[in-house]
């Protein structure tokens, strides 16, 4: 079955402890993320950087991140400071046979063309990588389970503000039917 590589969130915006988005736990991941984007690329999995980007006035914020948005310098939006801005990690690289999909919401799959692309490539296997679990992996997570994909959750390429909040979102979506594991174990599969 073949599969596809989602990289989620994996922005200055969340990635900066000078973001008022700023997730603790997602720094950390930044180098083994890279691995597996390295990785997946050498071996042609496709790599689908999922992404956020708001409108410099907030109106396209999530409503309960706006407060936050407009006190804290607007975070991934146009005119934004380059520290929180969408960019994503230089460790990442650039690739042109990587696909790029904006989203308006939590889900990748929620309003965007995520579905109908992968389809295109015959990918029956979504890996999910990114910030945050509680939120943007877990919903992507579910919809690709309601979709009929495969999931694949991979452990220290996701993250939370607080360990506990991992431990126990990777958990739920394992009972749901995600397969979780680390991405030493998925670089040994591909």
């Amino acid at each position: 079955m073949k599969s596809a590589l989602l990289v989620i969130d994996m922005q200055n915006g969340f990635l900066s402890p000078r973001s008022p988005l700023f997730i603790a736990g997602a720094p950390a991941t930044v180098p083994a993320c890279a691995r597996v984007i390295a990785r997946c690329r050498e071996k042609g999995v496709p790599v689908v950087f999922v992404t956020r980007a708001y409108a410099a006035d907030g109106s396209d914020v999530e409503k309960p991140r706006r407060a936050a948005f407009l006190a804290g310098g607007r975070p991934l939006s146009p005119g934004c400071g380059e520290e929180i801005s969408a960019a994503m990690p230089e460790a990442f690289g650039a690739d042109p046979k990587d696909y790029h999909i904006v989203k308006p919401r939590y889900s990748a799959f929620f309003n965007t063309g995520l579905d109908a692309l992968l389809r295109k490539l015959g990918v029956g296997h979504v890996i999910l990588a990114g910030t945050t679990t509680p939120n943007c992996i877990r919903t992507s997570c579910y919809d690709a389970i309601s979709l009929d994909y495969d999931v694949t959750v991979l452990r220290d390429c996701t993250s939370s503000a607080t360990d506990e909040i991992q431990r126990s979102n990777l958990a739920d979506m394992e009972r749901a039917g995600a397969r979780i594991m680390d991405s030493d174990e998925l670089a040994g599969e591909l």
